[in-house]
């Protein structure tokens, strides 16, 4: 099935692009470099509200505006350093939290569809921790103990709140004609 882009998909995806923008500068600094944020909640309902393509679509936007220097990452920071930093694989990984968070949200299973977004957690969390680890020296394990295990409890339960309030946001989208409708998948067997 070919999806038209029509302007109502562009100005939605623009905005969640701003929305996770805006929700990475609530942060809290931490020793190891990687701050405390609501940046998983914020890939993670977007994910949920937009779909895997346009979730996908609008983190890549805010990945590639901080890329070019705009400064959207946490801290108000932006630029190359950033993404090839202690917390750029963090960002990298971003796209396949957004990408399952957005499939889970179109199963019908919603137990099914969470899981299918922890999933893009832990790839989230695997690639910045191997990022961290590469350019800290320290080995994986010591670096996931350092900046992944800590922020998992707060990052499972803000992906679970994304889901639940992306799922209502997204029924009210697809009721006014905002987003494109979709069937939603059953879980394969």
């Amino acid at each position: 099935m070919e999806r038209k882009l029509t302007t109502k998909t562009i100005v939605i995806t623009g905005m969640f692009a701003a929305v996770i923008a805006v929700l990475a500068q609530i942060a809290i600094p931490m020793p190891s470099g990687v701050p405390i944020t609501l940046q998983t909640f914020a890939i993670a309902l977007t994910g949920a509200v937009l779909g895997a393509r346009l979730g996908t679509a609008a983190t890549g936007i805010y990945i590639l505006l901080g890329a070019v220097g705009v400064p959207v990452f946490s801290n108000f920071t932006g630029g190359l350093a950033i993404i090839a930093g202690k917390t750029g694989g963090f960002i990298w990984g971003f796209l396949f939290l957004a990408l399952l968070c957005g499939a889970g949200a179109t199963l019908k299973n919603k137990p099914l569809g969470v899981a299918t977004g922890l999933l893009g957690l832990i790839a989230c969390h695997l690639l910045g921790t191997l990022q961290f680890s590469l350019l800290t020296g320290m080995n994986f394990p010591e670096s996931a103990l350092l900046v992944s295990v800590p922020y998992l409890p707060k990052d499972i339960l803000s992906l679970i709140l994304a889901y639940a309030l992306g799922l209502q946001i997204r029924k009210q989208l697809l009721r006014a004609a905002i987003l494109p409708p979709q069937a939603p998948k059953k879980a394969p067997l």
